[in-house]
């Protein structure tokens, strides 16, 4: 077996990253961003969503002795309930899960080709 130059390997990779961008996976996953992009009403709650965060982040620093704790993680955490059940960010969400799904498989696939004990990060 020949033993294959860096410049092949990367010439090679680019080659499989040509064949992922070309998948059924990257484009639902472009498609759905490009609709949730355009998407003002989802803009929208995403913007409600980071602010409703942020609030709570801040009352976090103190805990439970901030007087907003509850009310701005309870906030938060509605707004972020409902912005992954509205059409647009769950179609984008699923869309990222499957194609982040298929890198993993690439990736796992790779890595146990060289040795079982390479690490491969998780698609958590």
């Amino acid at each position: 077996m020949a033993t294959l130059d860096m410049s092949t390997i990367l010439l090679e990779a680019y080659q499989l990253a040509d064949e992922i961008n070309e998948s059924q996976e990257v484009k639902e996953y472009l498609k759905a961003k490009e609709n949730l992009d355009n998407d003002p009403e989802a803009q929208k709650m995403i913007q409600e969503f980071y602010k409703a965060n942020d609030r709570f982040e801040e009352a976090k620093r103190f805990g439970n002795f901030h007087p907003d704790y509850k009310k701005a993680k309870e906030q938060a955490l509605a707004l972020e309930k409902k912005i992954h059940e509205y059409p647009s960010v769950h179609a984008y969400l699923e869309a990222e899960k499957r194609l982040d799904q298929l890198l993993h498989q690439v990736s796992l696939i790779i890595a146990r080709s060289v040795s079982k004990s390479v690490k491969v990060p998780g698609n958590d």
